[in-house]
């Protein structure tokens, strides 16, 4: 299977990318993102732009391949709603677009969050876009779409976000990770298991489109 990742230098596409490049069935990966991850590997090609929601200058890098793990995302503390939509929804759409007509035989994976609100007429914000973008990937036409909704996410294997409340918050629950797990097993993953679960059912399917936390732990 040849992946295209992106979003690789967050917390979960880290983790993605990391069992991409451990998983004997991944024979190519592509990284897209407008910084480099920094690994080395010989089934890893980076590609690095300067605005990811145009791919004209690269799409001869973005052909040949099997699935998208799309795992790009930002906190919406101190946006707006329409520049929220702009970063979650406009820019995912101008991806999944370049590349269905790219790679029709594609399965897309997109990484949304649980609480999301598939109705896109709650009184949440960033669960309303959320919820958006996911009904659009959905939507779109690809051989098979789904959406992962994880809860709580354990970073392991040097993982760290690029969140800085995150980092705190990961920093400070550390000791209590087990406890969290063994309490909440269907609401808290890792990013392994989370990566893992990605690559599971961008070859194998799923039953339904949407995967929650649950699921996810499942796969």
């Amino acid at each position: 299977m040849n992946v295209v990742l992106f979003g690789a230098t967050g917390m979960v596409g880290q983790g993605a990318l990391r069992e991409c490049l451990a998983d004997p069935g991944v024979a190519r990966v592509v990284t897209v993102g407008r910084r480099a991850t920094g690994e080395h590997h010989e089934k890893l090609r980076e590609v690095v732009v300067p605005e990811v929601a145009d791919l004209s200058a690269v799409e001869g890098e973005l052909v040949g391949f099997d699935a998208c793990l799309f795992c790009l995302g930002v906190s919406s503390a101190g946006m707006s709603e329409a520049e929220y939509t702009r970063l979650t929804v406009d820019l995912t759409i101008a991806v999944a677009r370049t590349l269905l007509r790219l790679n029709p035989g594609m399965t897309f994976v997109f990484v949304s969050g649980a609480g999301a609100d598939g109705s896109e007429r709650g009184r949440v914000m960033w669960a309303r876009v959320k919820g958006k973008a996911e009904n659009a990937v959905l939507g779109m036409g690809f051989r098979a779409a789904y959406v992962f909704r994880p809860a709580a996410i354990i970073p392991l294997h040097g993982i760290t976000s690029r969140t800085r409340w995150i980092r705190a918050a990961t920093t400070v629950l550390r000791p209590a990770f087990p406890v969290l797990r063994a309490v909440f097993p269907n609401h808290v993953t890792t990013t392994e298991q989370l990566g893992r679960a990605m690559l599971k059912v961008a070859r194998e399917g799923y039953p339904k489109p949407v995967l929650e936390s649950r699921d996810i732990v499942r796969v």
